[in-house]
């Protein structure tokens, strides 16, 4: 009985120190398992003190509360559409990330890969994320001063070249290019909407790529360009956010993070 008892007490010792050395394989491999950090590469382009590294107009842009405002008031109508322009580069791919919020008669967007005019101060033509208090086109891409509608939302879409050759307003229909080629449904357009706070708070996510050009809001594709436009499409430019010509409205913008590839 005794050897008996002696062997398994043996026994049971060999056993607890073999769970003891196969805790420690474990717990090594668990230390190389490394979650990726979505926001990886991404920097801030935004201090929430001040307009530094960017232009603008500062009757209609200001800083509050860590918050980018850009304003119309009564006593302040906007004449044509006023850009303010991040200094920092002109992104040709990238991905951009912010929160907007806008009242309900706002009307703004975001430029990217666009081109500047000299007749007109801080103003931009080119690619746009367009915002809206109503949501009518929240998500949407809108060439402005260019090609006009290049998706609605709810729309992938390839962008062909003009034809016939002419004036690019020649192409322009009801406000939207004719070469817009709808090739996907990413989904019904007022369903959409509904995913879109009103007069609240946002998430908007670009990730511009070569030639696919992809809006998300509130982490939901809402649209999404293939721009095979050889003529009139943009490789690079500058990046900016809008006030539009209308009725007094505000948009706010923060947390404003960009990654270029």
């Amino acid at each position: 009985m005794k050897i008996i008892q002696l062997n398994l007490i043996i026994s049971s010792i060999i056993l607890i120190a073999s769970l003891g050395c196969g805790s420690s394989p474990n717990k090594e491999k668990s230390t190389e398992t490394v979650s990726l950090d979505e926001n990886e590469g991404f920097i801030s382009i935004f201090d929430g003190q001040s307009l530094e590294g960017w232009e603008g107009d500062s009757v209609y842009w200001r800083v509050e509360n860590g918050i980018l405002i850009g304003e119309i008031t009564p006593e302040t109508i906007v004449k044509n559409n006023t850009f303010l322009i991040w200094e920092g580069a002109e992104p040709d791919d990238f991905e951009l990330k912010l929160e907007f919020r806008i009242s309900e008669n706002g009307n703004s967007g975001i430029n990217y890969r666009s081109g500047r005019l000299t007749e007109l101060p801080y103003a931009l033509k080119g690619y746009q994320a367009d915002i809206d208090g109503k949501n009518t086109y929240t998500g949407q891409n809108y060439e402005e001063r260019k090609r006009t509608t290049l998706a609605y939302r709810g729309q992938k879409t390839e962008i062909q070249p003009q034809d016939p050759p002419g004036e690019l307003r020649d192409n322009v229909e009801r406000n939207a290019w004719k070469g817009l080629l709808v090739v996907e449904d990413l989904g019904d357009r007022d369903s959409l909407k509904n995913l879109i706070h009103a007069e609240d708070w946002n998430s908007m996510h670009l990730i511009i790529k070569e030639n696919v050009l992809q809006h998300f809001v509130n982490g939901i594709l809402m649209s999404e360009v293939v721009d095979k436009d050889p003529i009139n499409s943009s490789s690079k430019g500058y990046l900016g956010v809008q006030v539009h010509v209308g009725p007094p409205m505000k948009v706010e913008f923060r947390d404003i993070y960009l990654k270029e590839y």
